[in-house]
């Protein structure tokens, strides 16, 4: 067994996780001790409210997801960093949105899918650092298991969590995603970061299905990130008109917040835009077969819906784009699927281009 590592060793081991973490395209690192406690009570609030839809793995875990040591044994501190995430050459958010022939993806989604990504930087920088220092317990993770990362890397001193929930960092917005390193060095923690959100309330209506109910509260069963992405079945009917367009994700809260003034596009070339998704034509994704979906969707964050679920985001979107001739044929080419759900979305979106001005 290799001895303790001393307090100067710790000293040492924590300037090179710094260095190493900007050499491996991480813009920031911080350390958080693991209690959760504060935390584990608003999930538990949150999840006995039904607020999660069916996400049931948010509760299938226990509490060893507001108690690290219980997922991974061992566990002092949990470093933390966070990576750019939006795309560098992605056309404006806001002229997507405001055109309804168009599909909008997440900005974070029209590049490499970041977990992939993520977590092969964070076994490099736990291999490096074993190099250097020696072995030592460790396990990686990027939205893989059941890790309350946000109040993590807020107690990392990464950034508060904001009115919408996401993490903000007063240098960078919010625009990045997150990963974690499990550990059991024992490294001083960072200073928790502190709450600048003031009395600014932007991103509540700015929310298009009012998601947001509260400062700091959603409810995920009106968010369109879950309405899209993680939900399984028909969208509600009530809420599908404000979608919009929007048919993978939703950066709303995130655009009207003016933290994101200070916020870069990635610096990460596999956040590159693919397949012109930034902007790409509702009717042309619709015609897409399933092979050219599969094609087109390989080493994306947009892979995880499947096939169905992105035809019925577009079905939605099609619905409430403006009326056209090239809209209702698209649709009506689709009104016999096999899909029940893909029928019943296609159904109602023929409904709405009929009625369209």
């Amino acid at each position: 067994m290799a001895p303790p590592l001393t307090d100067a060793d710790l000293a040492k081991l924590r300037a090179r996780l710094d260095a190493l973490a900007r050499e491996l395209g991480f813009d920031q690192v911080g350390v958080a001790d693991t209690d959760l406690a504060t935390d584990e009570a608003n999930l538990e609030r949150w999840l006995a409210e039904r607020r999660h839809g069916g996400m049931d793995y948010m509760a299938r875990h226990g509490r060893r997801r507001s108690r690290p040591a219980e997922l991974v044994p061992g566990t002092l501190r949990v470093i933390s960093l966070r990576m750019r995430s939006s795309a560098p050459d992605a056309a404006p958010a806001s002229a997507v949105l405001n055109d309804g022939a168009r599909a909008y993806i997440a900005r974070y989604a029209l590049g490499r899918d970041y977990h992939k990504l993520l977590r092969g930087r964070l076994a490099e920088l736990a291999a490096r650092l074993t190099a250097e220092f020696g072995p030592f317990g460790h396990r990686a993770f990027c939205d893989s298991a059941p890790v309350m990362e946000k109040p993590l890397a807020r107690n990392a001193g990464l950034g508060w969590i904001g009115k919408h929930t996401n993490l903000i960092n007063d240098r960078a917005g919010s625009l990045f995603m997150l990963g974690e390193l499990y550990t059991d060095l024992p490294l001083a923690p960072d200073a928790p970061a502190k709450d600048r959100c003031g009395t600014c309330t932007a991103c509540l209506p700015a929310c298009p299905t009012g998601a947001i109910t509260a400062p700091y509260q959603l409810d995920a069963r009106r968010c369109i990130s879950y309405l899209t992405i993680e939900h399984h079945g028909p969208i509600p009917e009530a809420l599908r008109s404000a979608i919009g367009n929007r048919v993978f994700g939703c950066d709303d809260c995130q655009l009207v917040c003016p933290w994101n003034k200070f916020a870069e596009v990635a610096a990460e070339p596999d956040f590159r835009v693919r397949h012109r998704l930034d902007s790409a034509d509702l009717v042309e994704l619709f015609a897409w077969s399933e092979a050219e979906y599969l094609e087109k969707t390989e080493g994306s964050a947009l892979r995880r819906l499947g096939y169905g679920r992105w035809l019925r985001n577009l079905a939605v979107a099609l619905g409430n784009a403006p009326r056209s001739a090239a809209a209702a044929a698209a649709l009506a080419a689709r009104a016999g699927d096999a899909d029940p759900v893909l029928r019943e979305h296609v159904a109602w979106a023929l409904a709405r281009q009929a009625q369209a001005g």
